[in-house]
């Protein structure tokens, strides 16, 4: 039996990752006509089609299912190999950690504090992103480890795992002189700025919305904290943050806390391929006791 061409493998391998030619092309840095030409090749090889088509995406078939359960464990195993050798041969230990940009700054950097040994032998790397791009990167294996406000489906990301860190309830704050009126009803007498409502906290406060018959008078969505903290410090409005940290909010001129809704609360969760749990940074903030921090 001749020998198989494993870049062949690895093409097919990402087009089945990334759900079409285009997508695995792109993450590839060639052009979808080679990587068309070599998973033909590939087919050639192993005397069966490995894809389909179904809509615009590309799907394995029975064969290519087959294929694909092997490759993913050889390719998985090869990723692996390759974090354990650099991490372990750095000085410092290279830790490369996606943060949603939903989540506090402040937040983010008392986690990641826990990841830093006593003698700061780490080449940390921060990247910040949506929750959903951040994750394809973690697919690629582009980063170590992802903190978020929600987990990952593991249905839909087979091989990525979450651990929860801690929650905190919200509290809605307003910069500007409260009208007498009591709470909730007093939101609808202001503009309101709230978390975009592709992050997890903001659909959640737009069902809390329903379910309390209030109609929103939105000035503003924000994906970042920081940036709707700081615009609503600077503008007559209302805005919503976690409560376990309402002192940094309320150090802001003129911000004063309206009120705290228990059944609004924003989770924190790390979120890593199940090969990164032998990473040194990843158990630490794993195995660390946040209690303290979300209290």
């Amino acid at each position: 039996m001749s020998h198989l061409n494993y870049n062949h493998l690895y093409y097919f391998w990402m087009v089945c990752k990334q759900g079409s030619v285009t997508k695995a092309a792109e993450a590839l840095f060639l052009t979808p006509q080679t990587v068309t030409g070599q998973i033909r090749a590939l087919e050639e090889r192993l005397k069966g089609r490995l894809t389909k088509r179904v809509g615009r995406n590309i799907e394995p078939t029975e064969l290519g299912q087959l294929v694909y359960k092997y490759a993913d464990k050889m390719f998985g195993l090869s990723y692996e190999m390759l974090d354990i050798v650099n991490y372990s041969q750095q000085e410092n230990v290279l830790f490369d950690v996606g943060v949603a940009d939903a989540l506090s700054k402040s937040l983010v950097s008392r986690v990641l504090l826990k990841a830093v040994p006593e003698d700061n032998s780490i080449h940390l790397r921060c990247f910040e992103s949506t929750h959903e791009l951040l994750l394809e990167q973690l697919s690629q294996h582009k980063l170590d480890m992802i903190l978020s406000d929600c987990p990952v489906d593991s249905t839909q990301s087979p091989g990525l795992f979450s651990v929860k860190l801690g929650e905190s309830v919200m509290s809605f704050f307003c910069s500007d002189s409260l009208i007498d009126a009591s709470f909730p009803a007093v939101i609808e007498e202001y503009k309101l700025l709230i978390p975009g409502t592709r992050t997890a906290m903001g659909r959640k406060l737009m069902h809390w919305f329903d379910s309390q018959g209030i109609t929103p008078n939105i000035l503003g969505e924000f994906d970042d904290a920081a940036l709707m903290k700081a615009f609503g410090s600077n503008h007559r409005a209302m805005f919503v943050a976690p409560t376990f940290y309402s002192e940094d909010v309320l150090e802001l001129p003129n911000v004063q806390e309206v009120a705290k809704v228990k059944e609004l609360k924003e989770e924190y969760y790390v979120i890593f391929a199940e090969r990164m749990i032998q990473h040194p940074a990843v158990k630490r903030i794993c195995e660390a006791d946040f209690s303290k921090l979300f209290h």
